[in-house]
């Protein structure tokens, strides 16, 4: 589109009523129809590739999903979040046993500090290149959401994922028939010593760092995150004074087994296996149409899990419209902030 338009400055503009409605004239020299013929061409180009930008984002199936604005809070500080990049190291994680930089994302506050600080822990993709593609950990909207409440934030790439690189330690071993029936057990309980494991090495080195307030650590997850973040607080880490569960669990196929993970009643043993010696506050959260572990499984993985004492809280908000409510981080702000901001003061934050 643009070519052409430029061929037509070197011969003549046919029809110039649309230059004439622009400048109000209708008599135009012709070398100024052709500098408006230019200038809209371009600006028409720059609108398709902007358009497809945005489809792209917003059909985009990646954990890289972007946040809309309706994540945001509404005083979060305005303008782009850029974070300070940091190196984890974790021993004997690598493929023959030699240590791994653990790349980590850091977000503080405005001030010296040391700050409230929050370890996040994205979800997972099954597929090896998306893993090895994956860049953003945590939403940047979800970053401004934190640092909003004066709250610092440290979110890793796990082993396997992104620049950290290194073996995929997370495969539970879940597969599924041609009609979305599970086929196999999983291993959860490897899942969340692995995880566990990772989390609590960042928790670890968070409270080494001198603007941190290790003595008021939140610990938070998003899908197979969330899972890992129950895990951890499960081995009750100091100085951690409260977590948050996303959508949290492992096994879950929304393409072939909408509604249903593999192996859900093993899931929900090692859940209450895991609340036995969870003290933590804990918050739950699940949106009602979760495409990956449906309506009713998060409510009984919550309920073996408190049987054990646990406080956590369980809150099943409304569907996600427009959305697999699985992406309730994401797309749900409006859903899940005012029980945040709850359960945030209620840890005295």
């Amino acid at each position: 589109m643009l070519h052409s338009r430029t061929i037509a400055c070197h011969t003549r503009i046919r029809k110039p009523r649309l230059l004439s409605r622009l400048t109000g004239r209708e008599n135009i020299p012709g070398y100024a129809r052709c500098i408006v013929a230019l200038g809209l061409g371009l600006l028409m180009a720059y609108g398709v590739l902007t358009s497809n930008s945005i489809a792209a984002a917003e059909t985009s199936g990646s954990v890289d999903t972007p946040t809309p604005a309706s994540v945001l809070a509404p005083a979060s500080p305005p303008g782009p979040v850029e974070p300070e990049i940091v190196s984890i190291a974790v021993p004997g994680a690598g493929t023959f046993g030699g240590d791994i930089a653990m790349r980590a994302e850091v977000y503080k506050p405005a001030g010296p500090g040391p700050f409230p600080t929050l370890i996040f822990s994205h979800g997972r993709t099954a597929d090896r290149i998306d893993r090895a593609n994956f860049k953003n950990p945590i939403p940047k909207g979800h970053v401004r959401y934190w640092l909003a409440k004066g709250i610092a934030v440290v979110a890793p790439i796990r082993i396997g994922y992104g620049a950290t690189g290194g073996p995929d330690l997370e495969t539970a071993g879940a597969t599924f028939n041609s009609t979305g029936m599970c086929t196999s057990r999983p291993d959860f309980r490897h899942l969340a010593k692995v995880t566990q494991d990772v989390t609590l090495i960042a928790l670890a080195w968070a409270r080494t760092q001198p603007w941190v307030d290790r003595n008021r650590l939140i610990l938070e997850g998003q899908s197979v995150g969330g899972f890992a973040t129950v895990a951890t607080v499960a081995a009750q880490p100091p100085g951690v004074i409260g977590y948050i569960n996303f959508a949290g669990g492992a096994a879950g196929w929304p393409e072939g087994a909408p509604g249903h993970s593999c192996d859900q009643a093993q899931l929900r043993e090692v859940m209450g296996e895991l609340g036995k010696t969870a003290q933590i506050p804990g918050l739950w959260l699940y949106a009602k149409n979760d495409r990956y572990w449906g309506p009713v499984a998060p409510g009984e993985w919550h309920q073996a899990f408190i049987s054990g004492g646990s406080s956590a809280e369980f809150i099943h908000t409304a569907e996600l419209p427009g959305h697999d409510g699985h992406a309730l981080l994401y797309y749900g702000g409006k859903l899940w902030s005012v029980h945040v901001d709850r359960f945030v003061k209620q840890l005295g934050l």
